[in-house]
């Protein structure tokens, strides 16, 4: 069985920049939500400087999508690369 790289990236894109965005979003109405969730984000992407006003979590949220893309991308291209290979060498034995 392969997996969809185009369908993974897409699904992980969602994921990850919901999650950033709800979570800025949080913080934004409620002071000190997911403060410390935000400060990590704010470690991993140049150009984000942590919690603060609705531009930041615009911010935060497009990087953590196009973060989640590139790690479902290459999460399904590992996985199909792998399973063909493990494929071919159970079919050689099997036959």
């Amino acid at each position: 069985m392969r997996l969809s790289v185009k369908a993974l990236s897409a699904t992980t894109a969602i994921l990850a920049g919901s999650a950033l965005l709800l979570i800025g979003l949080g913080n934004v109405g409620l002071s000190g939500y997911g403060t410390a969730a935000l400060e990590v984000a704010a470690s991993i992407y140049p150009g984000y400087h942590g919690p603060g006003g609705i531009g930041s979590v615009v911010v935060v949220t497009l990087y953590a999508t196009l973060d989640g893309a590139i790690l479902g991308a290459l999460i399904a291209w590992l996985y199909n690369l792998f399973a063909r290979e493990r494929g071919a060498g159970a079919q050689r034995f099997t036959g």
